[in-house]
C-alpha cells in the first residue's frame, strides 16, 4: 500500500507540473499574439492619422490641360540654375494666347500661396500654332512644394485646378549614359532595327533609354515590354493626338497640324530634364540612330578622352551619316534565317555610307550634359550655360539606316562602312535573345 501511494503520489505530481507548463505556454503565446495584434494596430493608427498631403487633384499623365487656357502641362522640376528661380515648368502653349500666369503650390497641406511666373517660349516652333514654353516658378518662403500648377488668376481657387508632381528633388547621378528618343507615332513596328539598336546602346555602355510612345505595333509593343521589364528602357506615355492634331514633319506646308512632328520638342526637353540629376550625359537622338565611336569601344572610354578639354561644353555636335536602306552587301553574310519573319530593317546588311553635302544644311545629333542646358531643339541647343563642340566625324558620327538623302548617288559614290561588324559578336545573340523573350523568333531558330 505504501509503494502504490508513492507512485500515486508522483504521477499527480508529474501531471500537476504539466499543467503548469500547459497554463504558461498559453498565457506567453496570447500575450505575444496580444502585443503583437497591438503593434500591428498602432501602425494602423499612425498610417490613418498621417495627414493628407496635397488634397488637391493630382495629374499622374504625361499631358495635362491648363484650366482656362489652350495650354498644356507636361512636367516640372526642381532647377535653380536661373538666379530668383526654384521650379522650371515644361508645357506646350498656343503661341498666340500667352497670357500672364501664377504659380501654385502644394507646400505640405497648403496649397493656396502663390508667385508670378516667368513664361520662356521656345524660338523653335516651325511656325505651328502650338509651341513649347518653360515657365520659371520662384517658391513662396519656407514652401517644399510637392506638387505646382499654373492660375491664370492668383485669386482663383487652387483646388478647382489639377497639380502636376515636382520631380528632380531627390536624383542622384546613378547613369552615365541615357538615350532620350523623342517619339513613336504611326502604328511604328520596325522590330528588327529597334531590337539591334538598343542592343547596340547597351554595348557602347548607355545605361538607360527613354521613349516617348503615342501609338507603336503590336510587334514592337511585346519587344518593349521585355525591355521595361529589364529596367533598361523607360516607356513615357504620350497621347499627345487626344489633345491636339500633330503633325508628320516639320513643314506646315506639306505636314498641317497643330504641332510639329508629334511634339518632338516638347519630348526632347522633357527628356532631357528628366535625366537631368541622374545621368551624366544625355543622348539626344531618333530610335534609327546609333551615335557610335569609331576610335574607341565605346562611349564610356571616349567621352574619358574629351573630358579633359571639354568638361565646360554642354553640347556635343555629332555628325549624321546616311547609310541607305536600298543598297545591301553583296555577300548577304548576315541575311540571317532566324531574322526573315520578324518585321524591319537588319542594319547589318547596310554597309554603304553617304558623304554629307555639306554645301546645304546638314543635321547634327546632340550629346549633351544636361546640366549646362537650358533649351534644345533637335539638331542643336538653343539656349545653354556651357559651349559647344563639334566632335570629328573619324572620332564619332551617327549611323543611320534609312531612305536615301542623297537618292541620286550611285553605289560606286558611297562609302564602305563596316563599323557595326566590330560587334557582331555579342550583337546578333542579344538581339536573338531580346527576340526570343518577346516571342518574335522560335528558340531553335537562335544562332
Amino acid at each position: 500500500m505504501i509503494i502504490r501511494t508513492g507512485i500515486k503520489n508522483c504521477l499527480c505530481r508529474r501531471n500537476f507540473v504539466v499543467l503548469i507548463f500547459t497554463a504558461i505556454m498559453v498565457i506567453l503565446v496570447y500575450s505575444m499574439t496580444t502585443e503583437r495584434m497591438t503593434a500591428i494596430r498602432r501602425l494602423i493608427s499612425k498610417i490613418q492619422e498621417k495627414p493628407v498631403l496635397c488634397p488637391v487633384p493630382i495629374s499622374q499623365e504625361s499631358i495635362t490641360p491648363l484650366k482656362n487656357t489652350k495650354h498644356l502641362l507636361v512636367s516640372a522640376f526642381m532647377d535653380r540654375r536661373v538666379k530668383g528661380f526654384d521650379i522650371r515648368i515644361i508645357g506646350i502653349f498656343k503661341r498666340d494666347s500667352i497670357h500672364p500666369l501664377h504659380c501654385s503650390f502644394c507646400c505640405g497641406s497648403v496649397f493656396n500661396e502663390t508667385t508670378p511666373a516667368k513664361i520662356l517660349p521656345h524660338s523653335y516652333h516651325f511656325s505651328f500654332p502650338f509651341g513649347v514654353a518653360d515657365v520659371l516658378c520662384p517658391l513662396p518662403k519656407n514652401c517644399d512644394a510637392s506638387h505646382i500648377t499654373l492660375l491664370t488668376n492668383p485669386s482663383a481657387n487652387a483646388s478647382e485646378h489639377t497639380f502636376i508632381p515636382v520631380r528632380n528633388k531627390n536624383e542622384k547621378i546613378r547613369f552615365n549614359f541615357t538615350v532620350c528618343v523623342s517619339n513613336l507615332f504611326g502604328e511604328y513596328n520596325n522590330v528588327l532595327q529597334f531590337a539591334q539598336t538598343l542592343e547596340m546602346h547597351k554595348l557602347l555602355g548607355v545605361d538607360r533609354v527613354v521613349i516617348y510612345n503615342t501609338s507603336c505595333g503590336p510587334e514592337l509593343d511585346r519587344l518593349l515590354q521585355g525591355y521595361i521589364q529589364e529596367g533598361f528602357l523607360e516607356v513615357v506615355p504620350w497621347p499627345i493626338d487626344k489633345f491636339l492634331k500633330p503633325s508628320w514633319g516639320w513643314d506646315i506646308t506639306k505636314y498641317p497640324g497643330d504641332m510639329h512632328y508629334f511634339g518632338q520638342i516638347a519630348t526632347l526637353n522633357e527628356c532631357m530634364y528628366r535625366s537631368m540629376a541622374r545621368s551624366r550625359y544625355v543622348l539626344l537622338n531618333d530610335i534609327d540612330e546609333i551615335i557610335t565611336p569609331y576610335k574607341h569601344n565605346n562611349l564610356v572610354s571616349m567621352m574619358k578622352t574629351l573630358e579633359p578639354n571639354y568638361s565646360d561644353v554642354g553640347e556635343f555636335l555629332i555628325e549624321n551619316h546616311i547609310f541607305p536602306k536600298k543598297h545591301f552587301e553583296p555577300s548577304g553574310r548576315f541575311h540571317l534565317p532566324q531574322w526573315e519573319k520578324v518585321p524591319g530593317i537588319n542594319i547589318l546588311e547596310h554597309i554603304y555610307r553617304e558623304s554629307p553635302d555639306r554645301t546645304k544644311f546638314h543635321p547634327y545629333k546632340l550629346i549633351v550634359q544636361p546640366r549646362l542646358v537650358e533649351q534644345t531643339s533637335v539638331h542643336f541647343v538653343v539656349e545653354k550655360f556651357g559651349k559647344q563642340y563639334k566632335v570629328p566625324m573619324d572620332l564619332c558620327r551617327i549611323i543611320h539606316v534609312r531612305v536615301a538623302l542623297q537618292g541620286h548617288l550611285k553605289l560606286e559614290q558611297l562609302n564602305e562602312d563596316k563599323r557595326l561588324w566590330d560587334f557582331q559578336e555579342k550583337l546578333i545573340p542579344n538581339v536573338d535573345k531580346a527576340l526570343k523573350r518577346a516571342g518574335l523568333i522560335p528558340a531553335e531558330e537562335q544562332n
